[in-house]
């Protein structure tokens, strides 16, 4: 386990995402994922408000309303860290919209408190003070443990952690950037300099590049996802080099080639807990080992020599 931030959560250090709950994976699939994954000791699950929104005759909270059947069911609210995002999908950040979502939030978990409520998308129609103050309302209430911010650059970050510094209003506590071993360049420069000088735990989103990162697409293979479409374009001279370390190191490992991508992130500046999904639990079992995997220096140099092209 380690700790966000300041805060007194405590998290495995792989972090669950949910936006396949009630979309690729119904209420049954992803009870048996969310099973296996607390069986093995995880505790840190991530979803949305608008997950699955997409899903034509969806209108958004069906992840949530599955995660909260289940904590239900088990009765293992206590153990569970759970973060939720309000704002995703063009809906904004502002004081009323994230008073109305984040009580639909607790109604579908079936919980009295969030512990992690990220803003999922920066709303620059809103000023900072006016979210800042709705969030540590909540917080204050006790509805809302912490704050986190999700798809956010250095700039307005840094303007958000000084708003509440000055007013004396909840402060983001953890980051969630698109960051993976072949997708670094929105994370990677002034976002993880201000993240590490913050000291935000960083949990990335797209932890295995939406799937990528498995080896499960290669060049001439026809891979039938809901994912394809946006992992095939990572099929350049430099993604192929990519699962070819990766190969090597899982092969020396023993391991699967999305626990040593998920280890490798471990290693990189701020990262507490990197996010990915699973529909069943055999692709669960691939990311587990990510947990307990140690990569030494030439590895991790070889999979980034790799990643930089």
């Amino acid at each position: 386990m380690t700790t966000i931030s300041t805060t007194d959560l405590d998290v495995f250090p792989l972090c669950l995402g949910g936006n396949i709950f009630g979309w690729t994976a119904d209420a049954e699939q992803s009870f048996a994922v969310l099973d296996a994954y607390a069986a093995a000791g995880g505790n840190f699950i991530d979803t949305a408000d608008g997950y699955s929104r997409w899903v034509p005759g969806h209108d958004g909270g069906e992840s949530e309303r599955i995660i909260g059947d289940w904590m239900a069911a088990r009765g293992n609210r206590d153990r569970m860290i759970i973060g939720t995002k309000v704002g995703g999908g063009g809906d904004g950040l502002a004081p009323e919209h994230i008073r109305a979502r984040a009580e639909l939030s607790l109604q579908r978990l079936r919980t009295d408190r969030i512990d992690l409520y990220y803003t999922h998308v920066d709303d620059p129609d809103t000023p900072l003070e006016e979210t800042l103050r709705a969030l540590d309302a909540l917080v204050r209430e006790g509805k809302v443990r912490y704050i986190a911010a999700s798809e956010y650059s250095a700039e307005r970050l840094a303007a958000s952690l000084a708003v509440s510094d000055r007013e004396g209003l909840a402060r983001y506590v953890a980051l969630q950037p698109h960051y993976n071993l072949v997708e670094r360049d929105v994370y990677e420069g002034p976002l993880a300099e201000l993240a590490v000088r913050e000291q935000l735990a960083v949990c990335p989103f797209f932890g295995i590049a939406k799937g990528f990162l498995t080896g499960k697409y290669r060049p001439g293979k026809v891979v039938e996802s809901e994912r394809a479409e946006e992992a095939n374009p990572l099929m350049d001279a430099r993604g192929v080099a990519v699962l070819a370390v990766l190969d090597e190191v899982a092969a020396a490992h023993a391991t699967s080639l999305a626990a040593v991508a998920l280890a490798w992130l471990l290693t990189r500046p701020g990262i507490v807990a990197p996010l990915a999904s699973a529909r069943t639990t055999e692709q669960l079992a691939e990311l587990l080992p990510m947990a307990q995997l140690q990569l030494d220096d030439d590895e991790l140099a070889r999979l980034t020599a790799a990643s930089d092209g």
